[in-house]
């Protein structure tokens, strides 16, 4: 008997990113959401949080055009030139006042490919992941104007669909994704959120 079609793909990819210079397999991910949504159409300045170890930003940087990228992640990332790195916890408030500051207070696309560390438990893991996605939406509020973007992974689980409900409140335009170089049993998918619907202050308007 061959090998599962599953491993099949997986390894097709692993290989792809190797002979092709991509630091993670999950680099076809990004391309594939992008192609499919002309994601980077009237795109300049880019947020992408849990960068490392840095696929998605080599794919940003080849598939953008003068992108301006701010690139973040609690643990360290090898340099790719032209890409701001801060290092630092996106939950916390610190970091996103530093993501502020170096983008100087707007961006047109926030991209995040989070995990949380595996605890073995899947209901715990799960909502860890979707604390996750809520923090890049939240941090998408705060950054994008209103024909910003907002891609995120999300996990299928207890609390899926109350995100849902949730995004689909705060954002215009709300899809989800599975690209073919996702594992067809992982839980993951890929949420394409449009158009933040921001309650502006009187100072904005």
């Amino acid at each position: 008997m061959g090998r599962p079609k599953k491993d099949r793909r997986e390894e097709h990819y692993y290989r792809q990113a190797k002979r092709h210079g991509y630091r993670a397999r999950s680099a076809y991910k990004l391309k594939q959401i992008i192609r499919r949504f002309n994601l980077l159409r009237g795109v300049d300045k880019v947020v992408e949080l849990c960068s490392s170890p840095g696929g998605w930003t080599q794919v940003l940087m080849e598939m953008g055009q003068n992108l301006e990228i701010v690139a973040v992640d609690l643990t360290p990332m090898m340099p790719i030139a032209g890409i701001h790195f801060i290092q630092g916890d996106i939950t916390e408030e610190a970091t996103l006042e530093q993501i502020v500051n170096v983008m100087r207070g707007s961006a047109d696309l926030v991209v995040a490919d989070c995990s949380p560390k595996v605890s073995g438990h899947w209901e715990l893991d799960v909502a860890r992941q979707l604390e996750l996605a809520r923090r890049t939406l939240e941090i998408g509020q705060r950054l994008l104007g209103p024909q910003g973007k907002v891609v995120t992974k999300v996990f299928q689980g207890p609390g899926f669909q109350e995100l849902m409900r949730e995004v689909r409140q705060t954002f215009s335009t709300v899809r989800l994704v599975k690209p073919d170089a996702s594992r067809r049993t992982s839980a993951e998918i890929y949420l394409v959120a449009i158009g933040p619907r921001r309650q502006y202050s009187d100072d904005e308007l």
